[in-house]
C-alpha cells in the first residue's frame, strides 16, 4: 500500500472551494492520509504555489503551510485544525506570510496550482524552533522514505 493524501473536499486535480481561501473563512481542508511505511518515524506536510505570482510567468513558490513532526501513526488533520489541536509533538514551520498556520489560496492573477505534499521521514527531526519550508526541506534531506501529492487549483 503506497503512502496517499487525500481531502473530502476537493478531487485531486480538481478545485479548492472558497472557503479554504481568502475569498472564505481562509480555514484549513480536511485532509485525510494512509499507507504510511512501515518504519517511518514522522509525517511533514508542506502546501505551496509554484505558481507565484504570475502562473503565465512564475516567479517564486508560495509557500502556504508547513508541519513537521506529524506522528506516524496520524490519518489526517480535520477542516479548521487550530495549532492546538494538531496532533501531539506536531511542530509548526514559518509560510510566506512569515507566521505559522495555514494561509490560503489568494492568487493575485490567473489560476494557481496548491500543491499538498505529505513526506514519510525514516527520522524525528529536532525541534528546528518555527523553521522556513527551506530549513524544514534541508533538515529531511536524505531521510523520505516515501511522499505523496495532493494538488488542486484556485482562481479569485
Amino acid at each position: 500500500m503506497s503512502l496517499s493524501i487525500t481531502s473530502p473536499a476537493f478531487k485531486h486535480e480538481g478545485n479548492i472551494p472558497a472557503r479554504f481561501t481568502c475569498d472564505g473563512d481562509d480555514i484549513s481542508p480536511e485532509l485525510v492520509w494512509s499507507g504510511v511505511p512501515k518504519g517511518t518515524k514522522s509525517l511533514v506536510l508542506i502546501v505551496d504555489d509554484p505558481d507565484a505570482p504570475d502562473p503565465a510567468a512564475p516567479k517564486m513558490t508560495w509557500v502556504h503551510w508547513v508541519l513537521y513532526n506529524l506522528p506516524a501513526d496520524s490519518t489526517g488533520l480535520n477542516e479548521a485544525i487550530s495549532p492546538a489541536n494538531l496532533p501531539a509533538g506536531t511542530k509548526e514551520g514559518l509560510n510566506d506570510w512569515k507566521r505559522t498556520g495555514y494561509g490560503g489560496p489568494c492568487p493575485p492573477i490567473g489560476r494557481h496550482r496548491y500543491f499538498h505534499k505529505l513526506y514519510a521521514l525514516d527520522v524525528m527531526l529536532p525541534d528546528l524552533k518555527t523553521p522556513t519550508k527551506a530549513r524544514v526541506e534541508q533538515a529531511m534531506s536524505g531521510h523520505i522514505v516515501e511522499q505523496a501529492v495532493l494538488m488542486a487549483t484556485y482562481k479569485h
